[in-house]
């Protein structure tokens, strides 16, 4: 080899060196002196061991170069590489370089990599650190972020799309993430907002620190944008890895069977006294979900979120599927406009990727009130049955105990296109429950009787005998089955199996115009 040769496998050697030094030791030390890592620990810490491919480390912004300055990479570190031996694509922005600012090159080498993701058929994941647009390459940095923007859309549906917040996200940099499938946010660290506090105060006076503008509690609670939230990044990562394994790599794989599995599809007695006897009790559905599906195996999302409705990803004998439960502990299982959004969006991703759909029904209709009218309801709910029809993979219903009204319809109900619905002996199925359909249809009569109290008691009975009860719906064939409660799991593995080719036709369209 001559002297030029090793001069310049010298010279290469030394660029790579400073290209994995980011911005350099100083502000290395203030990351850390945050508890934050820098983008090439978090690589190193959620891809398997010496799997990383970095691609284009030499970009360098034009900006840059013209005043005498030089950031290889331009602060974004890009490539591919496996999380538990599945391909992944990854960009991860470096915050030591340039606060993690969104420039023109740095806005390519996004776009690249989400390129090669939604070509190749494998998920892309955004490690985010950033604080928004580089003011100073002007509007290059945000035609950036339209070129990003663009691939998040054009590639929505066709691999998943996974954003984790591991820094601030400002500005124009927070509609990436939430064009994405889900967000992970890390607890005080992170933070997302499209107005950020110095702005915010200069503009309206208001003087809002970042963690109560826009700090995951936020996010997670009121803004419903955050899916998960964890105390430190390691969780984060490591909520990002569990989250990968329900799904499939593109869109037209199917989910790979768990290899940890519960093999045993025996009866589950605790199931038989869960659900109280009182129509009006609450109970925890988490305890329904836990005993249905494999141990152990049930990943909720937005926890935090529209508590009223829960949904998530879990297993049936090594299959992953989406759960999406009414909760009985809120607002009596009751859809409202938030719990609408959180189930469409949930139930849409599920179908997106191939992942039936289970859902667990105990519902008394949609939320009333002016405020919800006002605010919506009529377009939010519609999202729900939108939602469900829209959808072709396997969808399952069990009526655990009420289904009134037009949630019962919007929750998928076989008019909506359900493949199968089952129902519990003690589900209530009406057009309201038994207690306002007697006031309504025998007012008068229980008005004037000599003991009102023991008439409407007895016509209530007579309503939920003729009327509200499986029986009615399943003699019209609304309910296929009557189940008893403690072979919930094996019934619902069963007729998994038994739809596991389904294919269904639509009609040929550009795309349906949902009322969002």
């Amino acid at each position: 080899m001559s002297n030029s040769e090793h001069l310049q496998i010298e010279k290469l050697a030394r660029i790579k060196d400073q290209v994995k030094n980011g911005g350099g030791e100083k502000r290395i030390y203030e990351q850390h002196k945050k508890g934050k890592w820098t983008a090439r620990e978090r690589i190193g810490y959620l891809l398997d061991s010496d799997s990383f491919v970095e691609l284009q480390p030499f970009i360098t912004s034009r900006h840059e170069v013209e005043n005498g300055e030089s950031y290889n990479g331009d602060g974004v570190i890009t490539g591919y590489g496996k999380i538990a031996g599945k391909p992944v694509y990854i960009y991860a922005q470096d915050f030591t370089v340039h606060g993690g600012s969104l420039g023109e090159m740095h806005g390519k080498k996004i776009a690249a990599i989400l390129d090669l993701a939604g070509k190749n058929g494998a998920p892309i994941i955004g490690l985010i650190d950033s604080g928004g647009a580089r003011i100073q390459e002007g509007v290059a940095s945000l035609d950036g972020y339209g070129q990003i923007f663009r691939r998040n859309v054009l590639y929505s549906g066709v691999v998943p799309q996974i954003s984790v917040i591991m820094g601030p996200s400002a500005g124009g940099a927070v509609y990436s993430p939430v064009l994405t499938d889900f967000i992970i946010m890390v607890e005080n660290t992170s933070h997302m907002f499209i107005t950020g506090p110095k702005v915010l105060k200069e503009v309206t006076g208001e003087e809002l620190g970042p963690e109560v503008l826009g700090g995951a509690g936020i996010h997670s609670q009121k803004s419903g944008n955050a899916h998960l939230v964890k105390a430190t990044e390691q969780e984060a990562l490591e909520a990002l890895k569990t989250l990968l394994s329900y799904f499939p790599e593109h869109n037209q794989q199917r989910a790979r069977l768990s290899l940890n599995k519960e093999k045993t599809d025996n009866l589950r007695p605790q199931l038989l006294d869960i659900v109280p006897s009182d129509s009006k009790a609450a109970y925890n559905v988490k305890r329904i979900i836990e005993q249905v599906a494999d141990k152990g195996s049930f990943m909720e999302i937005h926890e935090h979120f529209a508590k009223n409705i829960v949904v998530g990803f879990a297993r049936l004998k090594g299959e992953a599927v989406g759960f999406v439960c009414n909760q009985p502990k809120y607002k009596a299982g009751g859809l409202d406009i938030d719990a609408s959004d959180k189930a469409a969006r949930f139930i849409r991703f599920c179908d997106c990727f191939n992942l039936p759909l289970i859902t667990l029904e105990d519902v008394t209709g949609f939320i009333p009130g002016v405020k919800q009218e006002h605010e919506g309801i009529i377009r939010h709910g519609a999202k729900i049955a939108y939602a469900y029809a829209e959808a072709t993979v396997p969808k399952i219903t069990v009526i655990l105990r009420k289904a009134f009204g037009g949630a019962y319809v919007a929750l998928n109900s076989k008019a909506l296109g359900a493949d199968i619905v089952y129902a519990w002996p003690q589900a209530e199925i009406a057009v309201m429950g038994p207690e306002g359909a007697a006031s309504i249809l025998y007012g008068e009569e229980i008005e004037g009787a000599a003991d009102p109290t023991k008439i409407k008691e007895a016509k209530i009975s007579a309503y939920r005998e003729k009327h509200a009860n499986p029986y009615a719906a399943a003699a019209l064939g609304m309910v296929d089955d009557v189940i008893s409660p403690e072979q919930t799991r094996i019934i619902l593995i069963q007729a998994l199996e038994i739809m596991y080719n389904k294919h269904e036709e639509r009609p040929k369209k550009k795309h349906g115009n949902m009322p969002l």
